[in-house]
C-alpha cells in the first residue's frame, strides 16, 4: 500500500466526479462530501449530467486522482472505463459512497458516512485489489453468482379449457376437501440448470450434474469457485486464475448487474490490478 501523492505545492490535486443519481437521492451528503474535499485539496468539481458526459469528463481527467461520489453502479461504471482505456494500473481511484445502493463498496472497506469516507480520500492510502475480467472485457469486483433459471409457471391461463371459471372452480373445492382430509406434504421446489464448469482447465461439474448456483469470487490473489449440484450436500470448491463455465443459455450476476443469456464465458483473475484509497490500517472484508 501507499499513500496518495501530493501536487507539488504540497496540495493533493482531486477531480471530483459526482453522479447525477447521487445528487437527486442526496443532496446532503453531496454538499458535506465536496466541503471536505475542497478544504483538504485542490478538488476540480464536475457534474456531469449523464453516463456519456461521465466518461468525457474521467477521460480528461489529466493527472488528477479521480474521486467518484455516488453509488455502486457508478464505482462500477468507473472501473470499467478505467478498464477500458487499459489505464485501470496507472493511479488509484477514490470513492465516497453516496446513493442507494452502496453495500459493495463498504464490502471493499469504503467507510460508510460522507465525512469518513471524504477525510479517507485525503489521508488514506491505496491498497491494490483484484479484479475479475471476462472474455467481452467486463469486470466484476465483487461477487459472480449464476442462480438456475426460475420454473416455467405451468399453472398460467388456468380455467380457459374447461369455460369460463367453473372448471377451475370445481377444481379448487376438489382440492380443497382433498387438503383437509389429507394435508399434502410441502415440497421445496429446487431449480436447478446443466452447465459444464472448468477451473484452470480442469472440469468440476460437467452438464450430467444439475447445478442449483456457481459463485465466484476473489480471494487472495486467485478465484474462489463454489459449486451447488442436486446430488451432494457438500459444494464443489476449487481456486483457481481462469473459470470458464459453458452450457445451456444461463444469465449471471456480476455485482450489482445481471447478463445474459450467454452459452460459454470465461473469467480470468488480475491479482492487484486496480487501486482503491482506504482508511489507513483498513483491509476490506474477507480478504
Amino acid at each position: 500500500m501507499s499513500a496518495p501523492e501530493p501536487a507539488e505545492n504540497g496540495a493533493q490535486q482531486l477531480l471530483v466526479v459526482i453522479d447525477p443519481v447521487a445528487r437527486r437521492t442526496d443532496g446532503e451528503s453531496v454538499r458535506i462530501a465536496k466541503d471536505v474535499l475542497s478544504a483538504g485539496a485542490t478538488a476540480k468539481i464536475c457534474l456531469p449530467d449523464g453516463p456519456a458526459e461521465f466518461a468525457r469528463v474521467l477521460a480528461r481527467r489529466g493527472s488528477r486522482r479521480p474521486v467518484v461520489v455516488g453509488d455502486d453502479r457508478a464505482l462500477l461504471r468507473t472501473v470499467a472505463l478505467l478498464h477500458r482505456e487499459r489505464d485501470l494500473s496507472a493511479g488509484a481511484l477514490s470513492l465516497v459512497p453516496v446513493g442507494v445502493s452502496v453495500e459493495l463498496a463498504h464490502s471493499l472497506g469504503v467507510p460508510t458516512g460522507a465525512v469518513a469516507a471524504a477525510r479517507a480520500v485525503l489521508d488514506g492510502v491505496v491498497r491494490r485489489l483484484d479484479l475479475l475480467v471476462d472474455d467481452s472485457d467486463g469486470v466484476v469486483l465483487g461477487d459472480l453468482r449464476i442462480p438456475a433459471p426460475p420454473a416455467a409457471d405451468g399453472q398460467s391461463g388456468r380455467g380457459g379449457a374447461g369455460g369460463p371459471g367453473g372448471s377451475s372452480v370445481w377444481d379448487t373445492c376438489r382440492s380443497l376437501v382433498r387438503t383437509l382430509v389429507r394435508p399434502a406434504p410441502q415440497v421445496l421446489a429446487v431449480h436447478t440448470h446443466r452447465l459444464r464448469v472448468e477451473a484452470d482447465g480442469v472440469v468440476l461439474s460437467d452438464l450430467d450434474e444439475p447445478v442449483e448456483t456457481v459463485t465466484v469470487r476473489s480471494r487472495g490473489g486467485r478465484a474462489e469457485v463454489v459449486i451447488r449440484t442436486r446430488s451432494s450436500a457438500e459444494p464443489i470448491t476449487a481456486s483457481a486464475l481462469s473459470v470458464t463455465v459453458s452450457g445451456a443459455d444461463f444469465r449471471y450476476r456480476a455485482d450489482a448487474a445481471v447478463t445474459g443469456p450467454v452459452r460459454t464465458r470465461t473469467w480470468t483473475l488480475r491479482a492487484g490490478a486496480w487501486g482503491l484509497t482506504l482508511p489507513a490500517g483498513l483491509s476490506p472484508a474477507g480478504d
